[in-house]
């Protein structure tokens, strides 16, 4: 029962981080020790499918519920509070580096690795520097068979930075101009489900099903990649996906407002940043890798 818990709140947190602006799923996985045992299954899902199943459910739940319920929580966090939510999350990430830091081979660090994580630290940061308050972004968008052929691709785009450590799909979403009307979607379903109004969920599901369709697409295909990388080049792999995450922190800070930051703002700026440093190093515990 205590595992099954600890995944099911390791799910929450990457539910809640793929839906943050910023903030990457992959990195929570990476953070919680987690990211190589769900790319396994995810890769293995027909040839060890009940293995798998077992394995990848309660982190599905897990993601649903912090998706459903937490995503106004963590929008109001954001707004009202952008410094503290943000480092929490900050937290999370940087408490879980261990796990990933003794996957690196230190003898077989060479120029490639060196190159991968210089050029995926400089592409998180870039993507820090892009200004979202001057993207636009339609809260709604008119359907047709078009646009459910390009909301599948959005799935797959999306699906593909959301595993990828350190690039957020919730990012990539607002710079490609579908976040406010998949996350506007997101937040109808759940409000339609918590008030029974079944009629008010049509249009929402229109949108989102092609999306889904699309991240079950992007998922298996960028978990393969994924994978043939680990296996193939296994140190220059994690060299990127070191900066990737280490790089995180640095792109959640740049694209945080901090103009109204006192000195009570920043106390419990550091004590959220304490708070998910513990809560990433308690969740990692009990990691099989």
């Amino acid at each position: 029962m205590k595992d099954l818990i600890n995944q099911l709140l390791r799910g929450v947190v990457i539910g809640v981080a793929n839906i943050i602006p910023g903030v990457s799923g992959g990195t929570m996985m990476v953070s919680m020790g987690i990211y190589d045992t769900l790319i396994h299954c995810i890769t293995h899902l027909f040839k060890e499918f009940k293995k798998s199943i077992l394995t990848l459910l309660p982190y599905a739940i897990g993601m649903l519920v912090g998706i459903l319920a937490l995503a106004s929580v963590i929008s109001w966090g954001l707004e009202n509070y952008p410094l503290p939510t943000n480092t929490l999350f900050i937290g999370l990430i940087l408490g879980g580096l261990s796990p990933l830091l003794k996957k690196i081979d230190k003898k077989k660090i060479n120029a490639a690795a060196v190159i991968a994580f210089i050029v995926l630290f400089a592409l998180i940061i870039w993507l820090g520097f892009q200004n979202k308050d001057s993207i636009q972004n339609a809260d709604t968008i008119d359907m047709n068979i078009g646009q459910m052929l390009l909301l599948v691709v959005m799935g797959v785009i999306a699906s593909g930075t959301m595993i990828i450590p350190g690039v957020s799909g919730s990012l990539v979403l607002m710079l490609l101009g579908y976040y406010k009307a998949v996350t506007g979607a997101l937040k109808t379903v759940a409000s339609g489900l918590v008030h029974f109004d079944f009629a008010a969920l049509g249009q929402p599901l229109l949108m989102l099903i092609p999306f889904v369709v699309g991240i079950v697409l992007g998922i298996f295909g960028v978990a393969k990649a994924i994978e043939w990388l680990t296996n193939k080049y296994p140190t220059a792999t994690y060299c990127g996906v070191l900066g990737l995450v280490v790089a995180s922190p640095i792109s959640l800070l740049i694209q945080t407002d901090m103009s109204g930051a006192s000195f009570v703002i920043v106390l419990i700026s550091i004590i959220t940043f304490a708070a998910g440093f513990a809560g990433a190093f308690l969740l990692a515990r009990g990691s099989k890798e």
